[in-house]
């Protein structure tokens, strides 16, 4: 009986036996992480032992400093030409600007230009007769614009080193008004005169409703002498 024991025990048919560790299975896994740890520090260590022994290392260090000194060199030029592009923004507007003074004052003179050849053309119209000495009347004109007439003379006094003149021109006006004769004189009355070689004269006169002009006459009164008369028929 003894004999059959012991040999079920030795041969194949013994019951199986399980041996169990008494350490926690936390404890297993803390320790395969340690393991694991420590194993990928030492590939880290030994890569980075590598590429020092190999020299990549140094060539990437020197690689890096020199892309660092190009973008440092191409923001350096980038400054520069945007400094460059705004000075250049600025010239620019200061020379429109210059520009359209420029066009301004030219058409200022222009104008002015325009008005001197006017006012010469009316003076050479002016020029008295031939041996005239006194006071004169030269140009007088007229224009009926709608409700108004405009009107304008020089009166001239052609003597070297003429004493002032002190006197009065007295402007009228006639025609027709619904039909019937019709004059009337300035507003204001005759107006002071006073000059000593010429002086130019023009005014606005508020016409009546329906009124026709047909002649404007201007007279220069020195005292209660009359010096000189025009008249012109419109």
């Amino acid at each position: 009986m003894r004999f059959k024991l012991l040999r079920r025990r030795l041969t194949i048919s013994a019951p199986r036996m399980a041996i169990r560790s008494s350490m926690p299975w936390p404890l297993r896994w803390a320790g395969v992480a340690i393991v694991l740890g420590f194993c990928g520090a030492i590939s880290l260590w030994t890569f980075e032992f590598g590429k020092s022994i190999a020299g990549l290392d140094t060539g990437a260090k020197e690689e890096l400093v020199r892309l660092r000194d190009d973008v440092e060199r191409l923001r350096s030029e980038r400054d520069k030409a945007q400094s460059g592009v705004n000075t250049s923004a600025s010239l620019i507007t200061a020379e429109k600007a210059a520009q359209e003074r420029l066009g301004a004052q030219i058409k200022l003179l222009q104008a002015e230009n325009r008005s001197l050849r006017d006012d010469l053309a009316f003076f050479e119209r002016l020029i008295p007769a031939s041996g005239s000495e006194g006071v004169a009347i030269r140009a007088l004109q007229a224009e009926v614009l709608g409700k108004q007439l405009k009107w304008q003379m020089l009166v001239i006094h052609p003597v070297k080193n003429a004493a002032e003149f002190h006197g009065k021109l007295e402007v009228s006006i006639a025609g027709m008004l619904d039909g019937k004769p019709w004059t009337m004189e300035l507003p204001g009355g005759p107006q002071a005169l006073q000059f000593r070689q010429y002086r130019r004269i023009e005014g606005m006169v508020e016409l009546p409703a329906q009124a026709v002009v047909k002649n404007v006459s201007a007279k220069v009164v020195e005292g209660a002498a009359t010096r000189a008369v025009q008249s012109i028929k419109l």
